[in-house]
């Protein structure tokens, strides 16, 4: 009898655990590693590199920070960070009612852009960046991971997570290619990882796909990005048919 009991009490602990782990709804290191894995080897319209990713919460939490080769020194080591920083972005700029993807604050903060400025604001903690073990980049115990990076960035690569619900559950990073490459394959992520109920965004299309709209070096919306190679233009231009965004409950 008393076996039953303490049999009983470890599995409600150990069921407790698991809910707790997963309360904040993002996926796993590996399976966010799985993911972009399988995304770097698609077409994504940019040199086809090796790419970092990283998770955070809603509350600028870093989460999860993977890499798509086999050691860290097969990506750019800069954008481990960078990944990062654009989750932070993401993250900070996006609500429950209009989700804006680092990719659509670039022409905002250029000079004369409404954000100007936006992009010298939240800099990153360098402790946290550049602290602890190397070792343990890109592993489940990522020195970033639990802590809060902080950092702007205003070019592609990042996007708002929201679940099935509509929740706003933090943001993707993703750097170590083009800047339009890291958003189509941010876009990619979210798409699998079933995370892409967006509620709106500022593109045409009323989401927070890249917007390619410059003409004579400006944009005509005010969120517009340049265009860094056509065939990563016409990709995401394609994102409305081969990975559209889902609706909420």
């Amino acid at each position: 009898m008393k076996l039953k009991i303490i049999c009983s009490a470890v599995m409600t602990l150990f069921f407790i655990f698991i809910s707790n782990a997963y309360a904040d709804g993002l996926p796993t290191h590996s399976d966010l590693q799985k993911v972009l894995k399988e995304v770097v080897e698609e077409q994504n319209g940019g040199f086809g590199l090796n790419m970092w990713a990283t998770l955070v919460d809603r509350d600028g939490v870093v989460k999860a920070v993977v890499f798509s080769g086999e050691n860290r020194g097969d990506q750019w080591p800069g954008s481990r960070v960078i990944s990062a920083q654009k989750a932070n972005t993401a993250n900070a700029f996006s609500l429950f009612g209009l989700s804006l993807s680092t990719a659509n604050l670039y022409s905002a903060v250029q000079p004369g852009g409404s954000l100007y400025g936006l992009q010298h604001s939240n800099p990153v903690d360098t402790e946290v960046a550049y602290g602890g073990s190397s070792d343990k980049i890109g592993t489940t115990n990522d020195p970033m991971v639990d802590k809060k990076i902080g950092g702007v960035n205003v070019f592609g690569g990042s996007l708002a997570l929201y679940n099935i619900n509509g929740k706003l559950l933090g943001a993707i990073g993703v750097s170590g290619d083009s800047s339009c490459a890291d958003h189509n394959i941010a876009w990619k992520i979210r798409h699998k990882l079933n995370l892409d109920y967006i509620p709106g965004g500022v593109s045409p299309n009323k989401d927070d796909n890249i917007v390619y709209d410059f003409v004579d070096g400006n944009s005509e919306s005010g969120w517009g990005h340049p265009v860094c190679a056509p065939k990563a233009k016409e990709i995401a231009k394609n994102f409305t048919t081969t990975h559209p965004i889902k609706s909420k409950k």
